[in-house]
């Protein structure tokens, strides 16, 4: 009988992503607010799992994610153009060491 090769793990990467909420009692958004942008970065082996940790710890914080965007991985994104500034660095660098979800900015939305 012959052994299945042992997968090496994927490693895992940080994604940025932009999540979109609307209300829900509890939620920690100002009175007046019909809901948020959410900038978070989540690590994962790829973009599906980054997005499944996001939506699931911003509904523990009693959260309503309705839409998620994802921007790729740090490289990803500077091969795309974009400039990442020290201290969003430092923010995916904590992510990816926890293994988290570290909500980056948060934007309340009004009418």
């Amino acid at each position: 009988m012959t052994e299945t090769p042992r997968r090496s793990p994927r490693p895992q990467q940080v994604y940025t992503l932009l999540v979109e909420v609307g209300r829900k009692a509890g939620d920690g958004l100002p009175a007046k607010a019909t809901g948020a942008a959410i900038m978070v970065y989540a690590s994962g082996v790829d973009e599906d799992e980054a997005v499944r940790e996001a939506v699931a710890i911003l509904k523990q914080a009693d959260l309503a994610p309705l839409d998620v965007t994802g921007y790729g991985t740090a490289e990803e994104r500077e091969a795309e153009g974009h400039e990442i500034a020290p201290e969003e660095r430092a923010l995916m660098d904590r992510a990816l060491a926890e293994n988290a979800v570290i909500v980056a900015e948060v934007t309340p939305f009004f009418d």
